[in-house]
C-alpha cells in the first residue's frame, strides 16, 4: 500500500514512497519493454531536483528531495507519466556553506550534470521534461536548460517548476504582513512552513519530538524589513535572497540547530493541505496542456534551425532507423 489519504477534502492521495517499487513510475525501475509502451502513451518525464543538507535533529537530510519526489509520485499516479530518480545533490547559496551534512556541488558542475541528464532522457525518447525543484537553487537550473538548448538545438520541451513560486501566496505568513494565513512565521529553511509541507508529504521521515526551534533569534540584518525576500521569494520584495551576500548571517554560525524558524513549536501538516492541492493541480494542468498541444512523439519542430533531415534522424533514434543524439554532439 503506497498511498494514504490524510484529509477528507484532499482530492489527492499522499504517496508513501515509490523509489524502490516494481511499479512503473520511475524510469530506472522500468524495463525496456515498459518504457517502449509508456512512450506510446505519454512521453513526459518528471525530474525531481533536490539537495542533501542539514535540516536539524528531527528532519531528514534529504528533505528537499523528498518534497519533490513525493509530489512527482502523486502526479505520475494521476497522469500516467514517468519519473526520473532524483538529483540528490545541488547548488547552495553562500550562507549555507560549512554546515555538516550539507553537500555543495559547484554551479558549473551542477549545470553540466543536469545537461547530461537532459541529453540522456532526450535520447531515450523523453523529450518533454518537467523539472521539479525542491531546493533554493532556482538561480542555477534555468542556466542548464538554456545551455542545453543552445548546444543541442534539438526540438524539446522544458518546464521548470519551482514549487514555492507556484503557490507563493499560500506560503506567506503573519510575520510577513499577511493576515489570512495559517502560518505565523516567514518561509525560510527547515522552518514552520517547509516542515509543515514535509510532514504532509512524508510524515514517517519527520520526528517532531526530536525537532528543535531556532534559539538565536531575531537575526540582525543590514537592510530594513521587507527589503530582502524570505525563502522561495514568496513575497516579491525588492531583493531575492539569492541576489544578496553578506547582508545576513552564515547559517552554521547563527543557526547551529540547522533550522531557521520554529518547526517544533509551529509546524503542522494541516497547514500545508490547501497549498499542496493547488500545487498538484498546477503540475497536473501543465502536464495535460503539453500533451494536448503535442501528443506523444510530437514536438515543436519550428524551435530549431537545424537541418530537417538531421532532426528526423535524431528524432527516430538508433533503434528506429535513425541515430543517437550523442552521434551528433558530445558532450552536451
Amino acid at each position: 500500500m503506497h498511498y494514504i489519504k490524510e484529509a477528507e477534502y484532499m482530492k489527492y492521495q499522499m504517496s508513501t514512497g515509490y523509489m524502490d517499487s516494481p511499479e512503473n513510475l520511475y524510469f530506472q525501475n522500468m524495463t525496456g519493454t515498459a518504457v517502449k509502451e509508456r512512450l506510446k502513451k505519454n512521453d513526459i518525464i518528471l525530474i525531481p531536483i533536490g539537495s542533501t543538507e542539514y535540516h536539524g535533529m528531527g528532519q531528514p537530510y534529504g528533505e528537499d528531495t523528498f518534497l519533490v519526489t513525493r509530489m512527482a509520485e502523486i502526479v505520475a499516479r494521476e497522469k500516467g507519466c514517468t519519473i526520473s530518480q532524483p538529483v540528490w545533490f545541488g547548488s547552495h547559496s553562500w550562507n549555507q556553506m560549512g554546515m555538516p551534512g550539507t553537500i555543495i556541488v559547484p554551479e558549473d558542475t551542477f549545470t553540466d550534470y543536469l545537461r547530461a541528464i537532459f541529453a540522456g532522457y532526450w535520447n531515450a525518447g523523453f523529450r518533454k521534461m518537467i523539472l521539479l525543484n525542491g531546493h533554493g537553487q532556482e538561480y542555477v537550473i534555468p542556466n542548464a536548460i538554456h545551455t542545453f538548448q543552445k548546444i543541442a538545438q534539438v526540438p524539446s520541451m522544458f518546464a521548470f517548476v519551482n514549487w514555492p513560486t507556484v503557490i507563493a501566496k499560500y506560503l506567506r505568513a503573519k510575520e510577513g504582513g499577511v493576515d489570512d494565513t495559517p502560518f505565523e512565521t516567514a518561509f525560510r529553511h527547515a522552518d514552520e512552513v517547509e516542515t509543515s509541507y514535509a510532514m504532509a508529504l512524508f510524515p514517517e521521515l519527520n520526528h517532531k519530538e526530536q525537532m528543535e526551534d531556532t534559539k538565536n533569534w531575531p537575526t540582525k540584518h543590514v537592510l530594513s524589513p521587507h527589503t530582502i525576500d524570505m525563502g522561495g521569494d514568496v513575497y516579491q520584495w525588492p531583493l531575492p535572497g539569492h541576489c544578496t551576500a553578506g547582508l545576513g548571517p552564515l547559517e552554521v554560525r547563527q543557526y547551529p540547530e540547522g533550522v531557521v524558524g520554529y518547526p517544533k513549536t509551529l509546524a503542522d501538516p494541516a497547514k500545508a493541505q490547501e497549498g499542496l492541492e493547488v500545487l498538484l493541480d498546477f503540475i497536473c494542468r501543465i502536464h495535460d496542456e503539453i500533451l494536448e498541444a503535442y501528443p506523444p512523439g510530437q514536438l515543436p519542430l519550428e524551435m530549431t534551425e537545424m537541418d530537417p533531415k538531421l532532426i528526423e534522424e535524431l528524432m527516430k533514434g538508433p533503434f528506429n532507423g535513425g541515430r543517437s543524439l550523442y552521434s551528433y554532439k558530445y558532450p552536451i
